[in-house]
């Protein structure tokens, strides 16, 4: 098997690959770096896979806390392991949007899948997985029905700061002025795509186009991504493991490449 192990701000993430590249087992466990959630997550995954660690050949690890674990044989960027991702699964991709806890991504790739461009939000909030939860605390709505709810927002309201304090803030006075929480909801939700598009302007947008991270799990935000893109906008799969399989598949080249070198 091979390991990729994505440790985030706010979640762990494992994906095991087969020899083929056939995923064994994908886990996401709610607790970033400097917690147990890697932990539980390798569990999880040995336990889907019906392995051990013994089985491993070789592992990468990514992500925010890469360099707080010692188990892997190689460390390699997010934004390096999320293309790799994106193209495991989609030969076709050309840009990625990665909505994660803490930053944002736009990546463009080549012809080959290989990184041509990037733009990362990791100094604000804003746009990020931490804004959705801002939000949906705000408005007293649980986190996995704030899409639910932005939907049903049929006047969605201005939401002009994009700082996150200013913004919840902005949120309150408009709850305080009578405005209904779907439409302050779906405000919200185009505020963060507004900014996503201003990031991908950066770095040129190509079809196709697929969003990871935990944000992408919000079916409003993707909706209002595409609406403001003017293109649809692909969500594969688990898209929170990406950066993990990324890894993965990372770990499966290095070691057939080890492999055929010791062979010659």
């Amino acid at each position: 098997m091979y390991l990729g192990l994505d440790i985030g701000s706010s979640s762990s993430k494992v994906v095991l690959l087969g020899e083929a590249g056939e995923i064994l087992a994908a886990q996401v466990v709610n607790l970033g770096t400097g917690t147990k959630g890697v932990h539980q997550a390798l569990e999880a995954a040995y336990a889907q896979a019906g392995a051990g660690p013994e089985g491993v050949r070789y592992a990468v690890v990514t992500g925010y806390g890469r360099m707080t674990y010692q188990g892997a044989d190689k460390q390699i960027t997010e934004i390096s392991c999320h293309a790799k991702g994106v193209r495991h699964l989609s030969p076709e991709a050309r840009t990625i949007v990665d909505v994660g806890g803490q930053d944002t991504k736009v990546i463009r790739l080549n012809d080959q899948g290989g990184v041509e461009n990037f733009v990362m939000n990791d100094k604000c909030a804003a746009g990020t997985g931490r804004f959705l939860e801002v939000m949906a605390r705000v408005l007293d709505c649980p986190i996995q029905s704030l899409a639910q709810l932005a939907r049903a927002g049929e006047a969605p309201v201005s939401i002009s700061n994009l700082c996150t304090v200013f913004a919840e803030s902005e949120v309150i006075s408009h709850l305080a002025a009578g405005v209904s929480q779907a439409n302050v909801a779906a405000g919200a939700i185009h505020s963060i795509a507004t900014r996503i598009v201003g990031m991908a302007g950066r770095v040129g947008v190509e079809p196709q186009v697929v969003m990871t991270g935990g944000g992408a799990l919000n079916g409003a935000l993707v909706d209002a991504l595409s609406q403001s893109l003017h293109q649809p906008v692909q969500v594969l799969g688990n898209p929170q493991v990406m950066g993990a399989l990324g890894a993965a598949v990372f770990a499966r080249e290095f070691a057939q490449k080890q492999a055929a070198q010791a062979i010659v």
